[in-house]
């Protein structure tokens, strides 16, 4: 794990010698909240509401901002883009289009509008990671599979295979990922950036975020 680490670091110190496109921050808040019985990205976190909590741990490392919401009237209050869905009732995979096609990036870093404990370090070091490597997509893969809500993406490589999978109606997210080159964290280094097993999490319940908010506290 050790020398993992070194190697993320070493990428850091880096970054800004191989990476010169514009980054994109493109947030994800078009879910249907099914179990919180509530928009959860409007829900209060650590005092103010989680999305803009997301946003602002993320804004730093971002040349734009975007949030993809059919109710952008609710989003207003936000300092961002908002982009309704192109493809309406297509879940995540449309989602994921209309974060794509609205961004003006080359580069787009797509994040779930719930989780809170998202790892800038994991974009700056995904940045870097898809230019050296030639990539289209930088994805953690952890033992639970992809993380697609929390990936780098070359916005003009991957619209055109995701457009292909929405009119082959096709609805897993990951479904058109052998159309393109896909730069994959093993579980060990996406480890490197979830140190506390948060990273990942997705907050569904008001369980969920009471959990979250101790973490703060303990």
């Amino acid at each position: 794990m050790r020398s993992i680490a070194l190697r993320i670091s070493t990428s850091l110190i880096i970054y800004n010698e191989y990476n010169t496109a514009m980054l994109t921050l493109a947030i994800q808040a078009g879910g249907k909240s099914s179990r919180m019985g509530k928009d959860k990205a409007l829900m209060p976190f650590r005092g103010v509401p989680l999305i803009q909590y997301l946003m602002d741990r993320l804004a730093p490392i971002a040349d734009e901002i975007i949030v993809t919401t059919n109710t952008p009237e609710d989003y207003s209050f936000l300092d961002a883009g908002l982009a309704p869905d192109l493809r309406l009732g297509r879940g995540a995979l449309g989602g994921l289009y209309t974060a794509l096609s609205a961004a003006k990036g080359d580069l787009v870093a797509v994040v779930a509008c719930d989780m809170p404990f998202a790892s800038d370090q994991f974009f700056l070091t995904a940045s870097k990671l898809i230019v050296t490597s030639g990539a289209d997509i930088v994805i953690p893969k952890t033992e639970y599979g992809y993380e697609p809500l929390h990936a780098l993406y070359r916005r003009d490589a991957c619209i055109p295979p995701i457009e292909a999978a929405l009119d082959a109606d096709k609805w897993k997210v990951i479904s058109w990922f052998d159309q393109v080159k896909v730069h994959a964290l093993s579980p060990e280094e996406s480890a490197v950036f979830n140190p506390d097993g948060l990273t990942f999490w997705n907050l569904n319940t008001p369980e969920d975020f009471a959990s979250a908010e101790k973490n703060f506290q303990s």
